[in-house]
Order: C-alpha cells, then structure tokens, then sequence
C-alpha cells in the first residue's frame, strides 16, 4: 500500500474534523464489468443495518458495453450516510475509490479537497492510462495534489485470495469489488456477517466462486485491520439514528412507485393491467409488476410505445384499471393515445421517469424536462392531472394517489418521477395499510337513465360501466361526441360545451387536494426557494443551512403540478422574492408565471446530474444578498 499526502489534507472552511464527523460520502467507480453497483448496494445494506441514516446515487454509462477502460463505460455509485438525517446523496464526495483510470478521468475533479482517493494500482499500466485519456500518470502529474492517495494492488489482492479455490483468472477479478467492500466495511464499523451469509446463500457453502468471495471480502476486512493506516481512512463508526418505531427496508423509487400502484388498485378494488414498452430509466416497474401476479396484476410488454398505451386503455374500458409506464421519448409516442384516454374518459395511470435530453439524449442521466410535455404536450386542449414525487420512498403514496384521482375523475393521471428517484434508495419505513382509507370504484349497473356521458354533479366524472353489463351497451371513441348520449357529433356549440366540461373536470381536482404547504420557514418573509420533485433532498438541506446562519427564507414544494394547489397563487406572493430551483431550463418557472404572474426566478440545471445543496446555498445568498 502506498499513501501520497497531497496539498489539500488539511479540512477546508465548511468540513467536518474526523471527531465531530457526522456523515460521508463514499463513491465507488470503475468499469461496467467491476461490479460497482454491486458493491455500492451491499454496502447501503450494511449500512441500513447498521442503523445510520443514508441515500444513494447510482450512475449509469449510457453504453450497453463501451470498450473496457474507457471513460464512456465507467459505472459509479455514490452513498451518503452517518448519524444525521440524510437528505441527498450528498454534494462531493468525501472518498472516492477508483477501480481504473478511466473511472479516477471522469470522477477526481467531484472529490472535496483534502478528501481520499483510492486507487486500484494494478490496472494503472501505460497502456489504460492512454486509453483513459489521461496525457500521463495522473499518480504523479498533480492531477490529484489536492487530495489524499492510497495506492493499493486491489486486482492482485483478489488473485491472491481465489487461489486456492482453483478459479479461473477471470473469475478472480471478479472478486475484487467484494475484496473493496471488505475494506469499506472495516474503515466504517460495519459487521460483514451478514454478508458472509447471503455470498454462502447465493453460492452455496462448496461452491468455489463462493469461496473465493468470502475469502476476499475477510481478507479486504483484514487488510485494514492489519495496516497501520493512519488519517481519515478509519476507522470511522457512526452511532445509529434514532427512527420513528416500526419496520423498515431500503426501497428504491421504480420499487417503491410499483408498490404503490398495487396498493392504490387493491385500495380501488380493481385488478390492474401494466402494458409498457422497455425503456431506460423507466423498464424495472415493468420487470417489478411482472413479479407481483398474484395481487391481481397482468403485464404485457407491447410492440411499441403507443400500442402499449392503447392497450391500458383498453384495460380500463373492460373495467381494470390501466397503467402505462415510460420515460420522455417513450411518452412522447403514446401521446395520441394519452388524447384517447382524455377523449374516452377513462382511468389511466402514466408512470413518466425523466430522463436527460430530447431525443434520445442521456438515457442514464436525470433531469426533470418532462413538465411541459406533461401539462402541455397533447394536441388540443387535453389537460390531466399531474403529480410528483420527491424522493423513492414518497413513489409509493404518489402512486396511490395518482389511481385514486384516475378513478375518481375518470381521466389520465400522470406521475412524474426521474432517473435520480427510480434508481436511488433510501431507509423506508414500511407502511400499515390500515392507514389508507379504500376508495372503492363503484360500477355502474343501472340501465334506467343511463347515458355515456351523464356526470357526477361534483366530480363531473362519467359513469364506468363494464361491457357486458345487461342493458348499458355503449362505445366511446376518439372522435368527438355529444355530451350527454356519446353519439358522434360535430356540432359547435357541442364541441365548446365538451371541451369546457373536460377542462372544469380537471380543474375542479384543486377543490379535492391538499393547500400548498411550507416544507420549512415561515408562510411570508424575504425569499422563497420552490422546488418540485427530486430537488427536494438538496433544497430542504440548504434553506435549513442557510436559516441556521439567520437567513429569511422558506422551501415551499410543489407535489401536485397540475392542477397547481389553490392557495399556492396567494402563498407565492406574500414573498418580496421567489426563486425557483430545477433541472430543467425553467419550465416550472414558465408555469408559475403563467398562472400567477410573479416576478420569480430560476435557478435552472441542465447537466444530467442532481442539483447540489451548494448550488441551492449559493442562489439564496444571492438573491438576498448575503
């Protein structure tokens, strides 16, 4: 092992001494083939058990299988944890540890000064660095002057370690991301048994690959027992945090929006139908569903976009209720028959992961650039609710909500989440379904009176009737029909009469969810930061630093984007600045303008990455002067 102490080893304004250390950031890197989520994943387990508070980060290459040792492959994965209440997954990372060149190329620049890089010495040859698109060793050109180095052979650690379990070289490298958990696990107080067990469990006890596993990891777990490594590399141990009494489980957003879409059909009283199109980011709520029968849900993977779509729609028309999930590009195809749905007045629930980029832009990499195309991208005017989630655990009850408005209104229903929640988890606290109240659909089986689109007085919701059912045929289509009876009609006055009655429905839902709330601060004062989705995490950590340092401002965050809250106009105003903070060039913004005519603005972010709470610090010390 060799440690080179850089320029930047003592703790700069702003960070933590190790004996006041509350929390860290760790971010494991390296090729798609190096097991790094593997390793970023049963560490957060380990850490989840440990009882400390955490988020995580994982990062994706866009490539299915770029060349091996180049940046366009490297994978990451990055959690924060300790004995605070975690937020986000953290700003920069506290320590980074590198597989290969390519993965220290495109992740050295995030570490903090004076944090720690570990490196994988034995890929660091001539020809990977080049390969890397480093112009010379970054070990010794001062690329990484600013931080602390410890070089350790991890790829001949895990050769040594398999050798006596007669595996093939292949197959001993491949243990070398266990090799690093074992490391990790000492340097932060973690108890490797339980690992020990799911490797012996997922192997079996005389399977060699097994073996070699175990071995590693004791031996990763050894190694820093052995080495006398002094600074910040540990060990480090965080106390557990004190959690609100009950059971508890690490869920991921496309996870916990899939529970909830089962939770929200069961609450209904309706078998469910998912028929979806595979997509990055948003393909695991199909492959989620497509496990979970025996709730009374049927998954059907279409042949494109759009044909998925129709068939939910056609779902809901046979009295289920109808899901469809995807990503941007993928919505942008099933939006005609998204305009079916608000034509038919059927129940629909659209899952929409965002992901970067128009086109197909950066499939792996998140953004929240899904807002216009959700309140505004139909032909005509179309309007739907639309609902966001903030963080993976709170997919679960937006998803519940999201069937309840589908059902009740008759209308599409779109969640929007992003690439950041589907794939980051977070400690959730599994929740009694006691405490959801059923919202049980009633099927309308009276013929006497029955036309297709009498309404609810309140609701302004049509009937729903099964086919089948004696003396109510029907049909409905997308061409436009008469108000009452559902024929055909091209009638003026009939066609502004549908198109006013369509928008009041949806319109009227402000009258059915909660006022706009404040997540922290006052309801009035000098500055309001809003966000909406997965910005959550990083305002609420900012505005709470920034409050701590005497600042007024508040965090309002907006989870019902359409229609917008019907208090939230007047709760804008009575701020003398509003900052609006997104992943997106402004479109949130653009809404709150349009709707209440405030002078707000943005702090806009367009980089494929999450927002950071110093960036968010940084606008309000901006906007206040400060």
């Amino acid at each position: 092992m060799n440690v080179q102490s850089g320029k930047g080893s003592e703790p700069t304004d702003g960070q933590q001494s190790k004996a006041e250390q509350q929390s860290v950031v760790v971010r494991f890197a390296g090729d798609s083939g190096d097991g790094v989520q593997l390793l970023g994943s049963q560490f957060s387990l380990e850490t989840a058990l440990a009882g400390n508070s955490l988020a995580t980060f994982p990062d994706f290459p866009a490539e299915i299988r770029a060349p091996t040792g180049t940046t366009y492959g490297v994978s990451a994965f990055q959690i924060n944890f300790g004995s605070r209440v975690i937020k986000t997954a953290g700003d920069q990372p506290d320590v980074l540890v590198a597989f290969n060149p390519a993965a220290l190329k495109v992740n050295h620049k995030q570490v903090r000064r004076g944090g720690i890089v570990i490196l994988d010495s034995g890929t660091f040859k001539e020809k990977e660095i080049k390969r890397a698109e480093w112009d010379s060793d970054p070990r010794t050109n001062g690329a990484l002057a600013d931080v602390r180095v410890i070089e350790i052979d991890i790829s001949q650690q895990a050769l040594e370690c398999a050798k006596p379990f007669g595996v093939s070289q292949k197959e001993a490298l491949r243990t070398k991301n266990i090799w690093m958990l074992g490391l990790v696990s000492w340097m932060y107080d973690h108890d490797i048994s339980g690992i020990v067990e799911s490797l012996l469990k997922k192997f079996g006890a005389d399977d060699p690959v097994g073996k070699a596993n175990v071995a590693a990891l004791k031996a990763g777990h050894a190694y820093g027992e052995i080495h006398e490594v002094s600074g910040d590399l540990g060990p480090t141990h965080f106390a557990a945090v004190k959690q609100e009494p009950g059971l508890y489980r690490l869920v991921s957003g496309a996870e916990a929006v899939s529970w909830g879409l089962v939770a929200g059909a069961q609450l209904a009283g309706l078998e469910a139908v998912l028929a979806s199109y595979p997509i990055t980011p948003s393909s695991p709520v199909l492959h989620i569903l497509a496990r979970l029968k025996q709730f009374g849900i049927t998954t059907f993977q279409a042949e494109d976009e759009i044909a998925a779509c129709c068939a939910a729609l056609g779902a809901s028309f046979g009295g289920k209720l109808g899901i469809t999930a995807s990503s941007g590009p993928g919505i942008a195809l099933k939006t005609e028959a998204i305009g079916l749905g608000i034509s038919t007045e059927l129940p629909l629930v659209i899952v929409n992961t965002q992901r970067a980029g128009p086109s197909t832009g950066m499939p792996t990499k998140t953004e929240q650039s899904d807002l216009y195309l959700a309140v505004w991208g139909r032909n005509a005017d179309a309007p739907i609710p639309v609902i966001a989630s903030r963080a993976p655990g709170d997919c679960f009850d937006v998803a519940i909500e999201a069937v309840r408005l589908a059902t009740k209104y008759m209308t599409p229903v779109m969640i929007l989440t992003d690439g950041y929640i589907a794939n980051a988890a977070e400690p959730w606290k599994i929740p009694s379904m006691k405490d959801y109240a059923p919202f049980k659909v009633d099927f309308r089986t009276d013929p006497n009176g029955y036309n297709v689109f009498m309404r609810d007085q309140k609701t302004l919701a049509r009937p729903w009737v099964k086919p089948g059912t004696p003396g109510m045929m029907h049909r409905i289509g997308g061409i436009e029909k008469d108000s009452l009876t559902g024929n055909i009609s091209y009638a003026d006055a009939n066609h502004q009469l549908m198109t006013d009655t369509r928008a009041a429905k949806i319109n009227n839902i402000a009258n059915d969810i909660p006022e706009q709330g404040v997540e922290l601060g006052a309801t009035k004062g000098k500055l309001a930061v809003v966000g909406w989705g997965s910005t959550f995490g990083p305002i609420n950590r900012a505005v709470s630093n920034m409050r701590d340092k005497g600042l007024d401002v508040s965090h309002i965050h907006i989870r019902y984007v359409w229609p917008l809250p019907r208090n939230l106009g007047a709760l804008l105003k009575s701020y003398d600045k509003v900052l609006v903070a997104e992943m997106n060039n402004g479109q949130m913004l653009t809404l709150l303008k349009s709707q209440y005519l405030i002078d707000a603005k943005g702090l806009l972010k367009v980089s494929g990455q999450p927002l950071k709470i110093d960036e968010v610090e940084n606008a309000i010390r901006a906007q206040l002067g400060a």
